[in-house]
């Protein structure tokens, strides 16, 4: 059995038939700092969950992440028992196109379908499949394989984002992912990870001892001291947070992470707790300050997230619009409201009534759902697509994106912003503290050295006054706190004065697309991998294993696994040299064999082939793509 995980295929972003340019492949510049111009804020996240998948089941996989068309075709043609295709809603019409090319190239493939895609009502009549996964998805796949769905999680170890920039300085990718497990049981009615996931939290490591055992095994293997925590609300289970802390500080690690977390979490384990564990960014789902969701009732909103900027923690304030009981005037009640919190980051999603979620039952049974809005334009950062009393789906448009540049033209870029939030954090440690608080301070202290290379780039781009007169005074800050900068950071801020200049110019012209490279990779696939394995301890015979059932006048050799150039050489000279010795026949069977190299298989087979009154070749279920070199051998050698 082998499998191919596979995203939907490039380009992103753009208007063509399978897609919207409103919609692009990445998560902050697409609905967090998409007004913020040459200080917006550029990266790709991979598709975490196809790895974590590929990691954990038995059979020979590959992950296709990003491909091109043309990609994918080529890789389906290498012959697959199972195509998975994930993909979410607005990338329905890339799904379907891909699910044609596997029948169209790959007759003999199954195709597997996954993702937030799936829970549209009756994706089962509208894109060819022969399965579909809805809800966890490793479980699931080893179900589906005859593997033991209950066996231990293997983490897989990748990084947090790529091809990372600002102000069109390139940066390095200081953090690797880190995924707990995956569902919220708060289940907010508009949330479509929580419904997809059963509104129920799904563990995969349940202990902190889990935790940090996968955080030192990533820095040992990749170097990453921090983590972006993919997990809907990690806090709300305390005591492996506390576990996992307790570990970090026995052991000397301050490790440091990213989380998403509801406001009610937060206050009842405390931000001292937060900025001592290392979190440095939380993400808050605000939604909106008349409409009180459980999660948020009887909170100070906006206390909260200052005491959070005080311990150095950037904080991101995500609240909705075009809810049931916004008019012109209480929307931009709400948008005052989200900006006044003086959050680091804000995202403003329109409400969107996802397949699957309470939310678009409720508006699909009051018939309030258009019609004639596509899959692809079902994103949230374009136009609303249902019938709101108040709003066209125009005026949804330009609302939004007033939303965004209110809040850049009031609080500045997420850059200043966060400049503002470690000064802070730094000040608030700067008095005695434990030594493992100050190694907290001494992570935000190299922060704020590189923070400092951009004030120069910032003050000559401040887009008003009101922003650069908030620059020079946290630029003060840095030098009152930490001294004046030395001559390195001058340097630095000389070279991105021009790279931020450059940036600027390629903003203003529509320059601004940025599309993710292709990945991929093999998993117990090739040699390499599997050598990978053995030196971290695992055996050799997962290579290639050969049951053998002795006879009186002959042997049978069942060969399993995956046979590539360095072990078929070696099963040659075997059979070789045992025909040679014994004088009686073998009979080679490879109906188990899980994967194989097409050359390391002609070069046996044609080796072997010297032998064929001793050697036959038995086949009855083996793969198309084998049976079509072994139908090269002379007749009299093959069997079945």
């Amino acid at each position: 059995m082998k499998v191919l995980l596979s995203s939907v295929f490039a380009p992103y972003g753009v208007d063509d038939r399978y897609g919207r340019k409103e919609n692009r492949m990445e998560l902050f510049h697409n609905q967090i700092t998409r007004e913020q111009g040459l200080f917006s804020l550029r990266f790709h996240h991979q598709s975490f969950g196809l790895y974590l998948i590929a990691e954990n089941i038995e059979a020979p996989t590959k992950v296709l992440d990003f491909p091109t068309e043309e990609d994918f075709v080529r890789e389906i043609r290498r012959g697959y028992d199972i195509v998975g295709i994930s993909f979410i809603v607005p990338n329905f019409e890339k799904a379907r196109r891909m699910a044609r090319l596997v029948r169209m190239h790959a007759p003999g493939s199954k195709i597997a379908l996954g993702g937030h895609g799936t829970s549209i009502p009756g994706v089962e009549g509208m894109i060819e499949h022969d399965y579909i996964c809805r809800g966890e998805g490793v479980r699931w796949f080893r179900r589906l394989l005859g593997e033991n769905p209950a066996r231990p999680l293997r983490h897989p170890v990748m990084p947090a984002g790529f091809q990372k920039r600002v102000m069109g300085v390139p940066l390095h990718t200081e953090s690797a992912v880190l995924i707990p497990g995956v569902g919220c049981p708060n289940a907010c009615r508009f949330c479509a990870t929580s419904h997809f996931f059963g509104r129920e939290y799904t563990p995969y490591f349940d202990t902190g001892r889990e935790l940090f055992d996968i955080c030192r095994d990533i820095e040992s293997k990749r170097g990453f001291k921090e983590f972006f925590i993919m997990d809907e609300n990690f806090l709300k289970r305390p005591q492996r947070a506390r576990e996992l802390l307790e570990l970090m500080e026995s052991n000397g690690k301050p490790y440091r992470f990213s989380i998403f977390s509801s406001a009610e979490t937060i206050r009842e384990i405390g931000v001292e707790f937060l900025a001592r564990l290392g979190v440095h960014f939380v993400w808050i789902g605000v939604e909106s300050q008349r409409v009180e969701f459980d999660k948020n009732r009887g909170i100070d909103m906006k206390g909260m997230i200052r005491d959070l900027r005080g311990w150095g923690i950037s904080t991101l304030a995500s609240g909705i619009l075009f809810l049931e009981h916004h008019d012109a005037a209480t929307i931009w009640e709400d948008i005052r409201y989200i900006v006044g919190l003086e959050s680091d980051f804000v995202q403003f999603m329109q409400l969107g009534p996802i397949p699957g979620t309470r939310l678009y039952e409720d508006y699909d049974a009051k018939g309030l759902l258009l019609d004639d809005v596509p899959f692809e334009e079902q994103h949230g950062q374009h136009r609303i697509w249902f019938r709101h009393p108040q709003f066209t789906p125009e005026e949804s448009d330009r609302v939004l994106k007033a939303a965004f540049r209110h809040d850049y033209d009031v609080q500045g870029s997420w850059l200043l912003r966060r400049c503002e939030t470690v000064i802070r954090g730094i000040g608030r440690l700067s008095g005695p503290v434990d030594p493992f608080m100050a190694m907290r301070k001494r992570a935000l202290e190299a922060d704020a050295s590189m923070l400092r290379r951009v004030f120069g780039a910032m003050r000559r781009f401040a887009h008003n006054p009101a922003v650069l007169r908030k620059t020079i005074r946290v630029q003060g800050e840095y030098g009152r706190i930490l001294g004046p900068p030395d001559l390195k950071e001058r340097a630095a801020n000389f070279i991105t004065y021009f790279a931020a200049l450059r940036e600027k110019l390629a903003v203003e012209s529509g320059r601004i697309i940025s599309q993710p490279r292709t990945f991929s990779r093999k998993y117990r696939m090739s040699a390499r991998d599997l050598v990978a394995g053995y030196l971290r301890g695992k055996s050799l015979s997962s290579l290639l294993k050969l049951d053998i059932q002795w006879g009186d006048k002959s042997v049978v050799l069942n060969v399993k696994g995956t046979l590539d150039r360095v072990n078929g050489r070696k099963l040659s000279k075997k059979i070789r040299s045992y025909v040679r010795s014994n004088g009686s026949a073998i009979e080679l069977v490879f109906d188990s064999l899980a994967d194989f190299d097409e050359k390391a298989l002609r070069r046996l087979l044609k080796r072997v082939s010297r032998f064929r009154d001793q050697v036959r070749i038995r086949m009855t279920e083996c793969a198309e793509r084998a049976m079509e070199i072994v139908r090269s051998l002379p007749a009299e050698m093959i069997q079945g």
